[in-house]
């Protein structure tokens, strides 16, 4: 089961929520207007050093914003285990 990377998703929406401009958003990661618009169009994902500001900044968790389900996750573990 392959997940979608929602991370440009979750950016761009927080960035609406809060009026900020994509300049304003990179000025708090410290990363260019245009790290930030790519990321915005999934033409490219943010450093995995920043995942953990990202996540911080916006209240998701990585895990969420890579596409994770951690249910889905417990229960395949839980399966395993049962074997």
């Amino acid at each position: 089961m392959k997940n979608k990377i929602r991370i440009g998703e979750y950016i761009l929406n927080y960035r609406k929520e809060r009026r900020l401009t994509q300049t304003e958003f990179g000025e708090l990661l410290g990363v260019s207007t245009q790290a930030v618009s790519k990321w915005e169009r999934e033409l490219s994902y943010p450093d995995i050093f920043l995942l953990s500001d990202i996540s911080n900044l916006i209240g998701v968790s990585i895990d969420e914003m890579m596409g994770n389900d951690i249910r889905f996750f417990a229960h395949k573990i839980s399966a395993y285990e049962e074997k």
